[in-house]
């Protein structure tokens, strides 16, 4: 038999002795309410016991083994740090409501009796609530001070808390993320939640080749950045409660970590703007570091391509930017020099115009 199947039973025989012992004084109650009544003790008794009976029968899981069960799944599912800062909140939270319920005790009966109770379980609950849900913060918070209380010991200067950036699917499936790192430009710790981390391995399990190839791609970029010693990457179990989509739980969580998303998804970006989330985008910084040539510069490409215009030629820069040459089909499979005639930049990036010398 299950566990439910037996609370079940337990609950039909407590609940069923509990109407057994108050079965009397009901039909006393009954009885004064209205007498002559047409039922007598026994027939009270009887029916209070059945009914309390299937009551207890019904109830009696929802008051003892499905809460225990989500307790533990929660106790589970949750980390460490979680555990111990709801703990520590739990603490702080009864230390401060018994300290409220004394004046409390003073009030008129019987709110002298119930509001002690009351605020130390309500307290408790926000207590819990709060340490677990900013647990981060209050660890940044711990950690800053007694890094300053060393430091002041030291006679050094304090050090700021490191950085927390969010990194998004799209940045780690993209890659170039794992040269940036190695570059040393991104300074702070890279903070991978875990739902970020789901949708890749869902990616990585699609039934399309494509997709199932870049996530997989990304599974090993996060295990290449796991293992750099530039940059720290943590994987979080901090999540946003009642937002299903990954973009909107990225945003979210952002503002609650006051950090900024790296990502280079473009609805992304524009989403987190608009409500004033930081974003660091991996083709802005592409983007940036592409060589900058003027027009009149002369340069030697190699053309590879047809242009869509008549007589036009193709070619594209280390960097990947596409480079149209007035003139150039003549010289296709050919390396030669081509002076800068116009830059166009758009959306995709930058054009580059040019024409053979």
């Amino acid at each position: 038999m299950s566990a439910i199947f037996i609370s079940r039973l337990v609950g039909l025989l407590v609940f069923g002795l509990i109407g057994v012992f108050t079965g009397a004084p009901i039909h006393d109650l009954l009885l004064t309410l209205a007498n002559p009544f047409p039922l007598t003790r026994g027939v009270v008794v009887a029916i209070t016991a059945v009914v309390f009976a299937l009551l207890g029968f019904l109830i009696t899981p929802w008051i003892s083994i499905k809460p225990f069960n989500a307790l533990k799944k929660l106790f589970t599912r949750a980390a460490p740090q979680v555990l111990i800062s709801g703990l520590v909140g739990l603490v702080i939270s009864l230390i401060i409501g018994g300290l409220v319920a004394y004046p409390l005790s003073f009030l008129p009966q019987p709110f002298g009796a119930i509001m002690p109770i009351i605020g130390v379980v309500v307290l408790g609950y926000l207590g819990v609530t709060l340490f677990t849900t900013r647990h981060e913060d209050f660890a940044n918070l711990f950690r800053s001070v007694s890094q300053r209380m060393g430091t002041r010991a030291k006679n050094l200067p304090p050090q700021e808390p490191q950085r927390k950036i969010l990194v998004d699917t799209s940045a780690i499936i993209d890659g170039r993320i794992a040269d940036i790192v190695k570059t040393g430009f991104l300074g702070g710790e890279l903070v991978v939640p875990k739902f970020v981390l789901n949708e890749l391995q869902f990616v990585s399990d699609s039934a399309d080749g494509l997709r199932r190839q870049r996530g997989r791609r990304g599974i090993e970029v996060l295990t290449e950045l796991q293992h750099n010693d530039l940059v720290p990457v943590t994987i979080s179990d901090v999540d946003v409660e009642g937002v299903r989509e990954v973009d909107d739980r990225l945003v979210v969580l952002a503002r609650q970590m006051n950090a900024p998303i790296l990502t280079n998804d473009y609805n992304l970006n524009r989403i987190a703007e608009i409500q004033g989330v930081e974003v660091l985008n991996v083709n802005d910084l592409a983007n940036a570091v592409k060589v900058i040539l003027l027009p009149g510069e002369t340069f030697e490409i190699r053309v590879i391509q047809e242009g869509k215009e008549f007589n036009q030629g193709v070619g594209y820069l280390e960097d990947g930017t596409m480079v149209v040459i007035e003139n150039g089909q003549r010289y296709l499979e050919r390396s030669i020099p081509v002076t800068v005639t116009k830059i166009l930049q758009t959306s995709a990036g930058r054009m580059i115009f040019a024409r053979p010398e």
